[in-house]
């Protein structure tokens, strides 16, 4: 295991992108992010942006619920926005987002587990900020092929 730590937005999306870029993947592979819809969806939007040379299909699944998964379209002028239905066929990288893992989440570990048993061959990658699959237990019963993990620091100045 290897161990390294960036700052920053930069410090999340560089080794999210060079991660894919060490994949090889081949046009069209399907990159899945599943994620909690509206706090999410943001960093996934910045996830694909980072990526956005790589020839991939980048797909969004709210929670875990493949049936309204939407393709990750790009505007010219504006970025990544979910876009129409596009169902998930043969995901090469599925992302959980820690937003799963926050408390009171309907998801539990037996789905995640059975979203990548349905999947055996792709990729998974943790992206999370503030330590929250470890907190949430996640790592305790499987691991990622890549764990992202940002901490967040926040000032606020007041005048």
């Amino acid at each position: 295991m290897i161990h390294t730590s960036y700052q920053g937005i930069p410090g999340m999306l560089r080794p999210f992108k060079e991660y894919l870029e060490q994949k090889a993947l081949p046009s069209g592979a399907e990159v899945v992010f599943c994620g909690v819809p509206g706090t999410c969806t943001p960093f996934v939007e910045l996830l694909c942006y980072a990526a956005r040379s790589l020839s991939c299909t980048f797909i969004f699944v709210p929670f875990l619920d493949e049936t309204k998964s939407r393709k990750m379209v790009f505007t010219d002028g504006i970025g990544y926005q979910p876009g129409e239905l596009c169902p998930v066929t043969n995901p090469s990288v599925i992302i959980m987002m820690g937003g799963l893992a926050m408390p009171g989440m309907t998801v539990t570990l037996d789905q995640v587990e059975a979203l990548f048993n349905a999947h055996p061959d792709c990729a998974k990658v943790g992206i999370c900020f503030m330590n929250m699959f470890e907190k949430a237990g996640w790592l305790e019963r499987f691991s990622f092929d890549i764990l992202i993990n940002a901490i967040i620091t926040v000032d606020v100045l007041t005048i």
